[in-house]
């Protein structure tokens, strides 16, 4: 198989890159994979989701939950 590993800035592995033919052909011998390709989020999921940052954001507010900043967030990346 000609998988390419993708990598973040400090060289650690986090996913894979597949060509959409090997793909397809894991798609074949494995039907669950198919369900995969079009995994979306449902408007229930997304406002939950949303509603859940909300709720994060209320609690860091008060004090009650630590964040990371944005900046090192971002250097995470």
């Amino acid at each position: 198989m000609g998988l390419q590993v993708i990598q973040d800035s400090k060289g650690n592995n986090t996913g894979v890159f597949i060509p959409y033919s090997e793909w397809n052909q894991l798609k074949k011998h494995h039907k669950d994979l198919a369900a995969l390709e079009n995994d979306q989020p449902n408007k229930e999921d997304t406002l939950r989701n949303i509603k859940k940052g909300l709720e994060e954001v209320r609690l860091f507010k008060k004090g009650k939950l630590k964040t990371t900043a944005a900046k090192d967030f971002l250097n995470e990346l």
